[in-house]
């Protein structure tokens, strides 16, 4: 149940291993601007096999309080922007 509830970095983690990764850690500086704003809802609609799932494991590892996730985002493109040691 905890996989669920608490996925933290194992799942991001493990597609960074992948012999093939892009790196859209951008799109957390989109969110980054988002949050506590009157338009914070996202609505990631995309077509199949376009990384969605890999999308919201990088967001639950970026956004969890049950893991330091700095040491795996530090080598991201997210770790270059001002919002990036905030959240």
């Amino acid at each position: 149940m905890g996989i669920y509830l608490n996925p933290g970095i194992e799942n991001l983690k493990k597609d960074k291993t992948a012999e093939y990764y892009v790196d859209k850690s951008m799109i957390l500086s989109f969110l980054n601007k988002k949050i506590d704003s009157p338009d914070s809802y996202i609505c990631s609609s995309r077509p199949r096999r376009f990384g969605k799932t890999m999308a919201a494991n990088m967001i639950a590892a970026y956004y969890s309080k049950g893991c330091d996730s700095h040491e795996i985002f530090s080598d991201l493109k997210i770790s270059t922007t001002p919002s990036f040691e905030n959240h």
